[in-house]
């Protein structure tokens, strides 16, 4: 019997001993929240510089639009937006704001869109992927088509 509780006390400490270095692999595997950090940061950038180019060929297009940058707590960006006069004594309100969105809880690269075409809401979508299997490749492809959306909207409108 005494040497059931040997070996019965020896599993019990190769378990412990395999449970630690499983998650001490886990967690060398994982990375840290200062390089999380450091990896948003460069894809903020990045990507800001992207919908800004993008963002800012509106007004080129579509005469009255202003060009703004968007930074603070929403996130970084761009946005195009125009006061148009309507009929009486109704003004009418047109934006589109593209954003990158802080670093928040869950480790994304998020991206935001929202497009008012004549004080109506036509979308406001999101994209996001985790910040260690982000390709660029699909963000500058979604903000392309966000854009590409919103003018074709805004066109029909007027």
């Amino acid at each position: 019997m005494d040497n059931f509780e040997d070996m019965l006390s020896g599993a019990i400490q190769r378990g412990k001993a395999q449970g630690k270095k499983v998650t001490k692999a886990a967690a060398s595997d994982k990375m840290s929240q200062e390089e999380l950090k450091r990896l948003h940061s460069k894809y903020r950038l990045s990507l800001s510089d992207f919908i800004e180019g993008k963002v800012g060929q509106l007004p080129n297009h579509f005469p009255g639009f202003r060009y703004e940058t968007v930074y603070g707590d929403r996130g970084w960006g761009a946005a195009c937006y125009r006061d148009d006069a309507g009929s009486g004594r109704r003004d009418f309100y047109s934006r589109l704001e593209i954003t990158v969105r802080p670093l928040g809880e869950f480790n994304v690269l998020d991206t935001s869109v929202r497009g008012t075409i004549r004080n109506k809401e036509i979308f406001q979508r999101s994209f996001f992927q985790e910040l260690e299997e982000v390709e660029m490749g699909r963000f500058e492809e979604t903000i392309q088509n966000w854009i590409l959306s919103y003018a074709q909207e805004f066109s029909a409108a007027n």
